[in-house]
């Protein structure tokens, strides 16, 4: 480990006493200062540039056991962005109730504006919430325009937890539940057409689960134009944003959805715990208020989530886990991570046996990808196909399941991920694909 990374983790080490007194937020002249994409380099460029990303790689803590391909879990936070929660968890812990009844409320009411403004939508139009998962599993849950005899549909990409809560609706709303599959391998005429069919051929459904980015295969699908099409037959689109805010460049109102969910603690990298949903305003009676909550007016969307007495430091984090996002850039933040997945998936198309999940469409992925060794779809199939890759060649990934055809590999770099490490995944991988060979 370097001797700076050394000293920033003494530092954290020592921060509680460093500060002594109560303390309110640092100012930007306090915070370290965040590294910044140079002006007029295009991204696509910048995407190649390994003394840029080698930068941008000492934010964040070192491994040296093994190369991390598992960031879609969450992604951790680069030093300034560490820094700031540590002083925040602080100042919370504190300053106790106090803070949480005097400054916070308007803080956090600043801080949603700050948001909402970076997702280019009103503040009236968003709610804060812990995670991608607690913001769609309350839309879910609170849609209100279901009646017996009606369907709601999703496919087998969306997540589960998502899934569950709409087979949640089949038992508390007398709907049917139409499950549907996207086809492999899949292109964006073919994701076209797989919704407008089932659209044409479920006229009962009401409502549609539609994932921007999957958290299994990493594929991403024209949300727009499924959102219209569905619109246009009488259907609501909830969309899971969860993986796709920060790591691709779009603002909220691109997708033209009335509902969707997203995390802040994946490609914002804020600290776990952050997430918001989005309601457009002319919509917001559709959901009802959580629990009929009475905290905020029935036509507030903060009554769509009351998750009670919470930590409030990843939100008091937030400002500076934005800045940094700002400060790189959507556009960069994409290219990087599409960089990194080309650079592996164009070494491994060679090998007859691996089958690459997303395709190389142009806006059908970001830095999400998985693969399937061909005839390995188990779920003991793909644990020992992680198992091998940590265990021979340090290197993490994860099995996803629940896929039509059969289960897979996930791999997710990040923006500390360097070329040396996606290389090295694919020279793996051609092991892997030898030793697995159905």
């Amino acid at each position: 480990m370097s001797s700076s990374r050394r000293n920033f983790f003494a530092d954290v080490a020592t921060l509680a006493t460093a500060l002594g007194a109560p303390f309110a937020a640092c100012s930007q002249a306090e915070r370290s200062p965040l590294i910044a994409a140079p002006t007029g380099v295009d991204p696509a460029v910048l995407a190649h540039d390994e003394g840029f990303w080698r930068g941008v790689a000492r934010e964040y803590p070192e491994n040296p056991d093994f190369i991390n391909l598992d960031n879609g879990y969450y992604g951790i936070m680069p030093e300034p962005i560490y820094r700031e929660y540590m002083r925040n968890s602080q100042r919370l812990n504190e300053l106790n109730s106090y803070l949480l009844r005097t400054t916070y409320k308007a803080e956090v009411d600043e801080i949603r504006e700050r948001l909402a403004a970076v997702a280019g939508v009103p503040k009236e139009e968003i709610a804060l919430t812990r995670g991608g998962t607690e913001a769609l599993q309350c839309l879910i849950a609170g849609y209100d325009r279901l009646r017996p005899g009606d369907a709601v549909m999703y496919a087998d990409v969306d997540y589960p937890s998502c899934q569950y809560a709409f087979n949640w609706l089949r038992d508390r709303r007398g709907v049917d539940v139409v499950p549907i599959a996207i086809p492999e391998p899949p292109t964006r005429q073919a994701v076209l057409d797989t919704y407008a069919s089932a659209l044409r051929e479920h006229p009962r459904v009401k409502l549609l689960l539609l994932s921007h980015m999957n958290n299994r295969t990493g594929l991403v699908v024209p949300v727009h134009e499924i959102v219209a099409m569905a619109r246009d037959v009488g259907v609501d689109v909830i969309v899971d944003a969860a993986h796709s805010w920060g790591q691709l460049d779009f603002d909220v109102g691109d997708l033209d959805a009335d509902f969707a969910g997203f995390s802040l603690h994946k490609w914002i990298n804020a600290p776990l715990g952050a997430g918001f949903l989005y309601i457009r305003k002319s919509r917001i009676a559709d959901v009802a208020r959580f629990l009929a909550d009475e905290l905020f007016t029935a036509d507030d969307i903060r009554s769509r989530v009351h998750s009670g007495t919470i930590d409030v430091a990843p939100f008091l984090t937030l400002p500076v886990a934005l800045d940094y996002h700002l400060a790189l850039g959507a556009a960069v933040k994409q290219a990087r991570l599409c960089y990194l997945r080309d650079r592996w998936v164009s070494r491994v198309k060679q090998l007859g046996n691996v089958e690459v999940l997303t395709p190389d469409e142009p806006g059908m992925y970001g830095g999400i990808t998985a693969f399937r060794i061909a005839g390995r779809t188990s779920e003991a199939d793909n644990t020992a196909i992680v198992d091998h890759l940590m265990g021979t060649h340090r290197i993490f990934t994860v099995r996803r399941d629940g896929l039509a055809k059969g289960g897979c590999v996930r791999v997710t770099p990040a923006l500390f991920t360097s070329a040396d490490d996606v290389d090295r995944l694919a020279s793996a991988l051609v092991e892997v694909a030898h030793r697995f060979r159905t």
